[in-house]
This record gives structure tokens, C-alpha cells and sequence, in this order.
């Protein structure tokens, strides 16, 4: 434990020990990618579960040097029933570019690494791009509103073609995130919304539910994470220091109601507003159960 040198000297260690672990195991990732091209099944089988192991492997490392830098106290609850052969939608609260590190370092090879639904245009994003796709990171091409009046032929086309691209899923299990508020919790955004939550702000349905109409079928269940920092909201340098004390998880698994399975949430109204309605009610449930964490863990002096 390196908790008796000063913070910023932990952060600079902790910063370097980061970038190391990234760099080496990305370009080993990189070179196993060159298995994935193949036209071969059984050097693509290997060539995924080896990725998946190395990504799993640099969350292992990240988890040491947090460790490292830091005694944090978790309090954990919800997980036992978690599997690892499964596949999970996971979703969360959002207040820090912590909460990722937190999510990864409790889930770490209880489930399948976590990834992201992300726009097709980010496939060309130099280095990360093709660590995404390599990962097997699912890329999804939407067309704007605009697009599809000019072109109606393509209306559908976008979650047909994502489909598809989630079909590799069926047999290798995946865990799916998406954060429903979309951006991080501010003071400033909570007012500027109007959000009728205390801790929260307001869920946007339409991500998890591209997510359900894309995959739904394949998904074990939803994995609704919840998320207290004693201490307040920390900063990823907070983190990168050590100084992150005490971080409150609750993990909640909810069965897809399978009315909202094989829908198209753009295009069914009926649908879309009933979705709406259950995504509200989970974040009612949500921001009181923030209320007894803030209660049960509050803030230390």
C-alpha cells in the first residue's frame, strides 16, 4: 500500500501504472486482432475468447493499482446471483467517470466484460476504434430523422443491421451497458431539467430500449446498478490519488418483461409510452433507495 505518500504522488503513479497497462495489453490485443480477420471458425473462436480474456486482464491490473494507491471500503449487496455465463444488460446511475472504474472492478469476471453500443462513425477513431472493434464492441449505424423522411425504404434498416451484428452474441455470452441518463449528475443539470428526482436525473428510454429491440431475446436479464459515494461525487483524479474512502453498490436483477421483447420503440407508440412508464418507475424505485444509502452511509468528516 502506497497510502503514506502524499496524493498527488499516488496519482502520478497511479497515471503512469494506467497507461502501461493499456499500452501493453492493447498492443497485444492489436496482434490477436490479426486472428480475428481469418476466415476460419475455429481461429475466430480463439481469437474472441482470447481478446475477451485480455480485456479482462486489464481491468484485473487496473483493480491492483487501485489497490495500490488506495483503501477503499466497499459495500456490496445483490450480487450473488449473477452469472458468468450469461448475458446481462447492465445499467446505472451516473454521477463520475468513476462510476465505469467501479462497475468494472466489482463485475470483473463475475460477468462478462462490459461494452457499449457505439456509433458506427467511431469504428475510425485512431487506436481506440480499433480496440473497440476487437473487442468486439457492438457498432450500430442509426439514420437521423431528416434522413428518413428523404429515404423511407431505410426506416428499420438501422436495427435490422445492428441485429445482425448481435447475432455474434448468441453463443458467446456479453454484458451490455448503457447509462439511461445519458450524461453525468450536476446541481446545474438536475435544475436545468426539472427533474422531479432528488438524486437522480431524468432516464432517457430510448437507449436501453434500442438495446432490448436489438438483442432482447439473448439478454438473461437487466442488471440495475445503484451507485453512492459517501463522500460525495469523485473525480477521476480523486481515484488516480487514492482518495476515494467509501463506494456504496447496490446490484438489482430484474427479468425483462417480455412484452417489451421483439418491439420497435421509434415506431409503436403504445409501446413506447408503456416503456416509458416502467423506466420511470425504475428510477422512482432508484432515487428512494439513494435516499436510504445517503441515509444509512452518510457523509464522514
Amino acid at each position: 500500500m502506497l497510502d503514506f505518500l502524499p496524493a498527488p504522488v499516488r496519482g502520478v503513479i497511479a497515471s503512469l501504472l494506467l497507461a502501461l497497462n493499456t499500452i501493453l495489453l492493447c498492443s497485444f490485443l492489436f496482434c490477436v486482432a490479426l486472428f480475428k480477420v481469418l476466415p476460419f471458425a475455429l481461429t475466430q473462436r480463439f481469437a474472441r475468447w482470447l481478446m475477451s480474456h485480455t480485456h479482462e486482464a486489464w481491468i484485473s491490473n487496473n483493480k491492483g493499482w487501485m489497490n495500490l494507491v488506495g483503501r477503499t471500503r466497499w459495500h456490496l449487496s445483490g450480487l450473488q446471483d449473477l452469472d458468468y455465463r450469461h448475458s446481462y444488460l447492465i445499467t446505472s446511475n451516473h454521477q463520475s467517470w468513476v462510476d465505469i472504474m467501479v462497475l468494472q472492478y466489482v463485475l470483473n469476471r463475475r460477468i462478462r466484460p462490459l461494452k457499449f453500443f457505439l456509433k458506427q462513425e467511431l469504428i475510425w477513431v485512431p487506436v481506440i476504434g480499433l480496440a473497440w472493434w476487437a473487442l468486439g464492441f457492438p457498432f450500430m449505424k442509426r439514420y437521423s430523422k431528416a434522413y428518413l423522411e428523404k429515404h423511407p425504404e431505410k426506416k428499420g434498416k438501422d436495427l435490422e443491421t445492428t441485429r445482425k451484428t448481435c447475432d455474434t452474441f448468441r453463443d458467446n455470452p456479453v454484458g451490455i451497458f448503457n447509462f439511461v441518463e445519458g450524461t453525468r449528475f450536476t446541481e446545474g443539470k438536475h435544475a436545468q431539467q426539472g427533474s422531479p428526482f432528488r438524486y437522480l436525473l431524468k432516464p432517457k428510454a430510448g437507449g436501453i430500449a434500442f438495446v432490448l429491440d436489438a438483442m432482447g431475446d439473448q439478454l438473461e436479464a437487466i442488471v440495475n446498478v445503484t451507485i453512492h459515494y459517501p463522500a460525495g461525487r469523485p473525480g477521476y483524479w480523486d481515484l488516480l490519488c487514492g482518495k476515494v474512502k467509501d463506494v456504496v453498490v447496490h446490484f438489482q436483477e430484474l427479468k425483462i418483461p417480455p412484452q417489451f421483447i421483439g418491439k420497435n420503440y421509434e415506431q409503436d407508440g403504445v409501446y413506447r409510452l408503456e416503456f416509458q412508464g416502467w423506466i420511470n418507475q425504475l428510477w422512482n424505485d432508484k432515487d428512494a433507495l439513494l435516499g436510504q444509502m445517503h441515509r444509512e452511509y452518510p457523509a464522514k468528516v
